[in-house]
């Protein structure tokens, strides 16, 4: 029996990244995934390889900085698919840069596509996931728990993430939901591309990982996520986990 046989599974931000590694890792674990993502072109080429574990998987394509129109991304699985088990807030768009020159423009690309979304998709899903005592996994972020030099917008949304994760695990906790985060660091094309630009910092980096190597998308990232998806984390919840090679340890 694999792990999330049976199970419908919405991850944002799932085209790409991190969001398409944990979306194969849950469809070879036997689930059925909603991708939603902006980008068509890579969200239709996507949904293409996870249909070929997975046929009755989607694709959506939405602006999630459109609010007013999260909770019909919701209403569509539910027409399609009549439950939810698992929603995956993933997606983040940020820009780095120092403190003193951090605009509004900034905070609210930030806010408007990671922490808003993550409210509002987890306010409309939660009456869904009572159903099913489902499970929601957020996205948290060395950034803000070390306070990262230069990504002020970004670290002050994940911060604002984590701690609206630990209220929803204390309220519905009593309803059998489980509401995690995964803070990760992984081999994602932005990192790639960063370590690329970048290369004596990046190495810097590497060298104070404990592992001393990034985390795979799939197999490190996505395999973690399917863990706190399925039964196996049944007893955890309002945890941050660091998928991060040892570089944070948390108290």
């Amino acid at each position: 029996m694999k792990k999330l046989e049976g199970k419908i599974a919405m991850i944002t931000g799932g085209a790409g990244g991190i969001g398409m590694g944990m979306a194969t890792a849950f469809v070879k674990e036997g689930a059925t995934v909603v991708i939603v993502d902006l980008n068509e072109e890579i969200g239709n080429q996507t949904i293409k390889k996870l249909q070929e574990y997975q046929s009755e998987s989607m694709f959506i394509q939405a602006n999630l900085a459109e609010h007013d129109k999260l909770a019909d991304i919701v209403k569509r699985v539910i027409e399609r698919y009549g439950k939810l088990d698992i929603l995956v807030n993933n997606a983040h768009a940020s820009r780095n840069m120092p403190f003193l020159e951090t605009t509004q423009e900034d905070l609210d690309l930030s806010f408007n596509t990671g922490f808003y979304p993550t409210f509002y998709l987890m306010q409309a899903a939660l009456p869904y996931l009572k159903e099913t005592q489902g499970k929601i996994i957020n996205f948290a972020s060395g950034a803000g728990i070390n306070g990262d030099a230069n990504q002020a917008s970004y670290a002050a949304a994940k911060e604002a993430i984590r701690a609206l994760t630990r209220v929803v695990a204390n309220e519905f906790g009593p309803f059998g939901i489980n509401v995690n985060l995964i803070a990760p660091i992984a081999k994602s094309p932005g990192m790639l591309q960063w370590a690329e630009e970048n290369p004596e910092y990046y190495q810097g980096m590497l060298s104070k990982i404990p592992l001393r190597r990034l985390g795979e998308l799939e197999n490190d990232i996505g395999r973690v996520a399917v863990f706190l998806a399925s039964e196996d984390s049944d007893y955890i919840t309002g945890q941050t986990i660091m998928v991060d090679g040892g570089s944070i340890k948390l108290r």
